[in-house]
């Protein structure tokens, strides 16, 4: 599949048609936007309206989001057709992306072959709200903070048969790496994560993880694997194969 239809794909499956356990899906006219119980983030995943009618779909989408008093933002792509829709977005209170993701893409035919070795560290597949809390700790020590927003967002994830994976390697019955997996319907499973415990580092638990859940990916019958790398983990995806398809931005409203 070449990179047009591939894209072509990537906006029906994780734009249009993708559903989440936690948010309401409306379809208009002009837009495709979700909307979470407060005080949950909503977004615009994707805009029908052309050039002429940008500005006024922008405003009435401002309009309708505006009263709920939660943050909410626009995603913008670099593939979609509309030149002015950035610039647009900031004459509506709009703030500029400044690190934007480059959303990468591996072929599942194509995945080189040293993904699908058997896999040599200790990695545990987490089922349950309980065993999340290997997670937040491999998180807090990485990022800093409190990352009990896990409980809630992949401990509700976790109850919807098949939809996530969550996995951790260990070192020494210490959890030391995470990662996990969204399977919704289409053509393409998303990544997240890939956090190591910086002593950790450099022994092959991210690979590790990635070969694990490609693994799953591929079992389950997906014919791609996406994620959405910063700058930081471009490279690192792109040495596994994982090809740069387009770039996303969020633009967040500022008019509270």
């Amino acid at each position: 599949m070449n990179a047009n239809r591939i894209l072509l794909q990537y906006d029906k499956d994780l734009r249009m048609r993708i559903m989440y356990p936690e948010a309401r899906r409306e379809i208009t006219g002009d837009v495709v936007r979700f909307i979470r119980k407060a005080p949950g983030m909503n977004f615009v995943s994707f805009t029908f309206a052309n050039e002429r009618q940008l500005h006024d779909v922008i405003h009435q989408e401002v309009e309708y989001f505006a009263p709920m008093n939660q943050p909410f933002t626009w995603k913008v792509y670099d593939h979609d057709l509309l030149p002015n829709l950035k610039k647009e977005l900031v004459s509506h209170s709009f703030a500029e992306d400044n690190d934007p993701a480059a959303v990468m893409v591996l072929d599942l035919k194509n995945a080189p072959a040293h993904l699908f070795q058997p896999v040599k560290a200790d990695i545990h597949r987490i089922t349950d709200v309980t065993g999340l809390k290997e997670v937040v700790h491999v998180l807090d020590t990485v990022w800093g903070g409190q990352n009990t927003w896990v409980y809630d967002r992949l401990g509700l994830h976790l109850q919807v048969p098949g939809y996530l994976s969550v996995y951790v390697a260990y070192v020494e019955n210490q959890p030391v790496s995470v990662a996990w997996t969204y399977f919704p319907r289409g053509y393409f499973a998303t990544l997240f994560a890939g956090s190591t415990i910086a002593e950790y580092r450099k022994q092959g638990l991210y690979t590790s993880l990635l070969a694990t859940r490609l693994r799953e990916i591929r079992e389950r019958g997906y014919s791609f694997a996406v994620v959405e790398a910063g700058s930081m983990s471009k490279p690192i995806v792109a040495k596994h194969g994982f090809r740069h398809l387009t770039t996303v931005y969020d633009y967040e409203w500022n008019g509270n």
